[in-house]
């Protein structure tokens, strides 16, 4: 005799099942009632990022200067994300050039808003905002990293469980709602990067959607598409940058990102199927995205770009694509690209990035490889943010 199975039931008990395993696999990773805590860096790594000198560094803490870094085996100097901030403004006090260790806002500089989009998974984005906004942080900009997808990829990889840990809300949602949003500073949490801010996302935002057609049916008067840039303009003092992670779908949760950034920066993996989905995701863009212009929705944008990830340079499909891409777009597609590495996913595994994770995870070749595409990237990026300030 056959059984008919609820699916809902079915779904609901799988759900369950996985939740629990993954709340078991957090506990593994870092002990219960532990906060998720970023990596000491070598002082070579540091020096790196400082763009100095590893042996000016030494004569630094010789000479009782800066922060009193920790000693890790083998006598190695290890600085924590603070320590690196505190360099930042040592180095800055004696700079020649302004915003040479402190690039972030001056004077009337204006925010930069960048939202990271594509409408198919599978693309890299959030992969791309995670180390996009932990690179600016360490390079000594303020970031607010906003995860704006219901799935919640970039909260997971900064130690954040929705179900457990959002249980009485605590995302956007609750800002940008139409009936008693609060503050926008009672949803940001601070994260284990020093200068790395983050509002994390859960099934929550998924309301957004559901309701905007209802105040749009009203005639309420509420614009859904100014929502986000009031809710970050309440906050624009504190911060250089704020990276929007969409999720992938044209709704009105992105249309509000777009609608409140400054610059966009769209994910593509170089494959006939990926590049075929963003071309119906440009036309539906452009389209609903018109309307919002034309109903006074700020569409000005400082730049546009293109950046190619999960890349494999030996595929010949795939640098055919790149340059059927740079023909089509010219400066709009970012020079360098993401590259397609284990590092990179495997780093996933443990819910850290490229930045969080030990070296000698890797192979030396595995691991230089993957920063160096990494760093690459986000170095463009940066000079586009800075090219907006007149830089």
């Amino acid at each position: 005799m056959s059984t008919v199975t609820r699916i809902d039931h079915l779904v609901g008990e799988h759900a369950a099942r996985l939740s629990e395993r993954l709340m078991a696999h957090r506990e593994q990773l870092f002990p219960p009632n532990a906060a998720k805590q970023l990596r000491r860096f070598t002082s070579g790594e540091v020096a790196d990022l400082l763009g100095v000198k590893d042996a000016y560094l030494r004569k630094l803490s010789l000479d009782g200067r800066g922060p009193n870094p920790e000693t890790g085996p083998g006598g190695r100097r290890l600085y924590t994300p603070a320590d690196i901030m505190e360099l930042r403004h040592l180095l800055e006090a004696g700079a020649k050039t302004p915003g040479t260790y402190l690039p972030g806002r001056r004077g009337d500089d204006h925010l930069q808003v960048i939202t990271v989009i594509n409408f198919k998974g599978g693309s890299g984005k959030t992969t791309t905002a995670a180390h996009l906004a932990q690179k600016c942080a360490l390079d000594g900009y303020r970031v607010l990293a906003i995860d704006l997808d219901p799935q919640a990829s970039l909260s997971a990889l900064h130690g954040i469980q929705p179900e457990f840990d959002l249980l009485e809300g605590g995302t956007l949602y609750d800002a940008i709602r139409y009936d008693d949003p609060i503050p926008m500073r009672d949803v940001i949490r601070k994260t284990y990067f020093t200068n790395l801010d983050l509002v994390p996302g859960n099934l929550d935002l998924m309301e957004f959607e559901h309701d905007t057609p209802r105040e749009l049916a009203n005639r309420s008067g509420q614009m859904f598409f100014t929502r986000i840039a009031e809710k970050i303009a309440e906050v624009e003092a504190d911060y250089d940058l704020v990276i929007i992670d969409c999720p992938p779908q044209l709704g009105f949760l992105t249309m509000s990102a777009l609608s409140a950034a400054t610059a966009v920066l769209v994910t593509v993996h170089p494959q006939m199927l990926d590049v075929m989905s963003m071309c119906q995701f440009l036309l539906m863009t452009s389209n609903l995205l018109g309307v919002v212009a034309d109903a006074g929705g700020n569409m000005n944008y400082d730049w546009l770009r293109y950046v190619v990830t999960r890349y494999e340079p030996g595929d010949g499909p795939q640098n055919q694509m790149v340059s059927f891409m740079r023909s089509l777009f010219g400066e709009h597609v970012l020079n360098h690209t993401v590259l397609k590495s284990t590092a990179i996913s495997d780093a996933g595994i443990t819910k850290q990035t490229l930045y969080e994770i030990e070296k000698s995870a890797f192979t030396r070749a595995t691991y230089e490889r993957a920063m160096e595409s990494l760093n690459a990237v986000n170095g463009e990026i940066s000079a586009l943010i800075q090219s907006a300030w007149g830089r």
